[in-house]
């Protein structure tokens, strides 16, 4: 994969790429994918690709916002407890109704939330201000329908007048007809889709999510559940980045771990091809003798791409110096080679996976927030010097802190579990002393 920042290493000297670099080299390679026609239930999380405008008013008629009866406010005003007004309930008008009774002089409809405005009717006084059609005092609730006659004929007294359009919603008070409900560029979460339905879209154009596998590499590596042999651990790096794809709002698929051969590794990827938008391996790309993942790609290209292929960095960070990137197969897919480190891995996904995973969905917000917040630790932070340092902590939003969370082995996952943010120590520092503002990844 080319590079957007080439530049030429000393002699005897590879080259040392900064995060930024390797950030935008990413992003210059990496497209949105194509759009397609999706139903509102696979259209969760998808960025609309279209303006969609409102077909029809919302809500299409005059409704009822309360249960209670339909009345003409002449009818009504001046109503008491003590004088209450005395009116004919001509029928139910239930959510649905098709017919509809008109209300005339001194009569009422019995009315539910949701149901249309009969013709006649001005306004519906709440079931609460009224006997519910029993007799008595003030009703508590709509009797049921058919309940011994009482309710939905007879008369009912009300206790209460009522201005036009009392507890009424009107026809188009939520969104009129030629409306703009969506624009392209749109997320689409609960209420979005919510807001499709209720207009009567069942299907929409989108960036799909995209389809990213998840394969960790190494024969020490064998499966939750399973007993631990002699020099065995357990594979957690795929648990953790395809949950991580997930979050980022990607379909994820996890491999269970490759054993440290080159043609099985690459066997087993060209066989995942066919599903994925989006390869992420981790571990088996440092400079060691069965650095597997280095082995089987170094060599393989996209031959009719200038520039294909899979490239191998070091990076001027820590943890997640060793990586790759590049695209593989016929459809020139994306691959990112994170190292196989816990903590190496998951610092990588959060800086290049998830930007990449979010621009393929075409998304704006591609990166994680970043906020300035005071170091609040026990001690003075060191960092290796020419390195960007980034180290786990609890962010305290109220207080403007962030703690350190363990130490810097890229081992540590414990620490990595209870830590919501990154703190990041420039290239250029190599100490840290408490109270100091510093950069902050919120990632919980």
């Amino acid at each position: 994969m080319s590079s957007t920042a080439e530049s030429v290493p000393a002699a005897g000297h590879e080259r040392l790429w900064s995060v930024d670099d390797h950030l935008a080299d990413i992003l210059a390679a990496v497209h949105p994918l194509d759009p397609i026609e999706l139903q509102l239930p696979d259209a969760q999380g998808c960025v609309l690709v279209e303006d969609v405008t409102v077909p029809v008013a919302l809500p299409p008629f005059d409704n009822s916002s309360m249960d209670g009866y339909a009345v003409r406010t002449a009818d009504v005003a001046g109503a008491t407890d003590e004088f209450p007004a005395v009116l004919t309930v001509i029928g139910d008008v239930a959510a649905g109704s098709g017919a509809l009774p008109e209300v005339g002089p001194g009569q009422a409809a019995r009315i539910m939330t949701g149901a249309p405005l009969p013709p006649g009717a001005e306004a519906v006084v709440p079931v609460e201000w009224t006997d519910g059609g029993a007799g008595g005092a003030a009703a508590t609730a709509m009797r049921p329908a058919g309940a011994g006659g009482e309710g939905a004929s007879g008369e009912v007294r009300v206790f209460r007048s009522a201005e036009a359009r009392a507890h009424v919603r009107s026809r188009g008070s939520d969104v009129r007809a030629g409306d703009l409900a969506l624009e392209a560029g749109t997320v689409l979460g609960p209420p979005q889709i919510g807001l499709l339905a209720a207009i009567g879209r069942g299907s929409v154009r989108v960036r799909p999510r995209p389809r990213v596998v998840v394969l960790s590499t190494g024969s020490e590596l064998i499966q939750p559940g399973e007993e631990l042999g002699e020099g065995q651990i357990y594979d957690s790096n795929s648990f953790a980045l395809t949950a991580a794809a997930r979050d980022a709002g990607a379909i994820a698929y996890r491999v269970g771990a490759v054993t440290d051969d080159a043609d099985t590794l690459r066997a087993t990827i060209e066989d995942q091809l066919i599903r994925a938008d989006m390869v992420v391996t981790t571990g088996g790309v440092s400079v060691g003798a069965y650095d597997v993942v280095k082995e089987a790609l170094s060599t393989v290209g996209d031959e009719d791409e200038p520039g294909g292929g899979v490239d191998f960095r070091k990076l001027a960070m820590q943890p997640g110096k060793p990586q790759g990137f590049g695209s593989i197969g016929p459809e020139h897919t994306p691959l990112l080679a994170l190292p196989g480190n816990p903590v190496s891995s998951y610092v990588s996904f959060e800086l290049f996976v998830r930007p990449a995973i979010r621009a393929l969905m075409g998304r704006e917000d591609v990166h994680r927030p970043v906020v300035r917040a005071t170091l609040a630790a026990g001690e003075t932070l060191s960092s290796p010097a020419g390195r960007r340092q980034f180290l786990r902590g609890t962010y305290d939003a109220e207080e403007g802190t962030i703690t350190p969370v363990g130490g810097a082995g890229s081992h540590l996952i414990a620490a990595l579990a209870h830590a919501d943010a990154l703190i990041v120590i420039p290239e250029e520092s190599v100490s840290v002393e408490p109270g100091t503002d510093v950069d902050v990844v919120l990632i919980g």
